[in-house]
């Protein structure tokens, strides 16, 4: 029988890779994706053994009937602006009322994607809300699986394509937090690392820190971006009282801040791989670099040609 996997935050960045990987490896997994608006994951539809459905998986009763028979729980779901309520209730609350529900139906495990730094100590409120959900579906006993990953980049990415536009229309970046260390991974690797764990149960109890090859600093990063783009702009490094003003005064314009405090207070903490974890090399899996992802992302990507041949046979019968 094929195992049956539910994926909350499938149709989002993260889960698309996933799934995408899945396909185009033709895995012998019947995935169920919940989704607030069934819209957003209308190219998924096409994809084999996946059930799209639309419901609220904040609602307990609902989250619970989605895990019923679920051999495999992979919890994507976060937010990286908001108020302390909106961190509470995305980070804290939902992994506990997952892991209360996953206890309950007698779900086989849960993978649950955190972030690196999380701490109690932490000083931001994403930080210390990613921690506080770790520990919820900790205390639920359930089997677990947690991977950490170093910021996420990739084609549709909202980090570097964020920089890498900003100086398409900008003489400068005045950048808070310039020094601010990253070690980002291609999304392609946190797909097949998830892949990776959902295949084996020998990573039941375990936390991954799912990081790539190199290290660089925030203004390391933006001149990249900056230079893939065709704009590369001077980035100017603000003193961190500057940086805190800009950064509330970002927080005050309508949609989502581009830059707010909380940020800046997460990025006090290194993002990068501690070492006394396991991570890719453990699973069996290299760590791409930035340019040779940037490089397969043009040419379409194994990954992607592989997926869309699936289609077009699909399509065909």
């Amino acid at each position: 029988m094929a195992r049956r996997i539910v994926v909350l935050g499938g149709t989002g960045f993260v889960g698309r890779a996933f799934l995408s990987r899945c396909a185009a490896d033709n895995v012998a997994w019947h995935f169920r994706v919940p989704t607030r608006r069934a819209a957003r994951g209308s190219a998924l539809r096409t994809m084999p053994n996946l059930e799209l459905l639309e419901a609220d998986v904040h609602d307990p009763h609902v989250l619970a009937r989605l895990v019923v028979d679920a051999d495999v729980v992979v919890n994507l779901i976060a937010i990286l602006h908001g108020t302390p309520a909106a961190f509470e209730r995305v980070h804290v609350e939902l992994p506990r009322r997952l892991g209360a529900a996953c206890h309950a139906a007698g779900a086989g495990r849960v993978i649950h994607v955190s972030a690196l730094g999380v701490g109690p100590g932490a000083a931001s409120d994403y930080l210390r809300s990613k921690a506080e959900g770790e520990l919820a579906l900790q205390a639920a006993r359930v089997p677990l699986t947690i991977l950490r990953p170093s910021v996420i980049f990739g084609a549709e990415d909202r980090f570097l394509n964020l920089f890498a536009r900003l100086q398409r229309v900008l003489p400068l970046l005045a950048l808070p937090c310039a020094t601010a260390k990253f070690q980002p991974v291609w999304v392609r690797d946190v797909a097949a690392a998830l892949q990776r764990c959902v295949a084996d149960p020998q990573t039941i109890g375990r936390t991954y820190e799912i990081a790539g090859p190199q290290v660089y600093t925030l203004a390391e990063l933006v001149r990249l971006a900056g230079q893939r783009s065709g704009h590369a702009r001077p980035v100017i490094g603000l003193p961190a009282p500057l940086g805190a003003a800009q950064a509330w005064l970002l927080e005050r314009l309508p949609g989502e801040p581009l830059m707010s405090r909380d940020n800046l207070r997460s990025m006090a903490r290194p993002n990068v791989a501690g070492g006394a974890l396991p991570g890719l090399t453990e699973l069996g899996l290299p760590a791409t670099p930035i340019q040779q992802a940037w490089a397969e992302d043009d040419a379409g990507g194994a990954l992607d040609a592989e997926l869309r041949r699936w289609r077009s046979q699909h399509r065909a019968r």
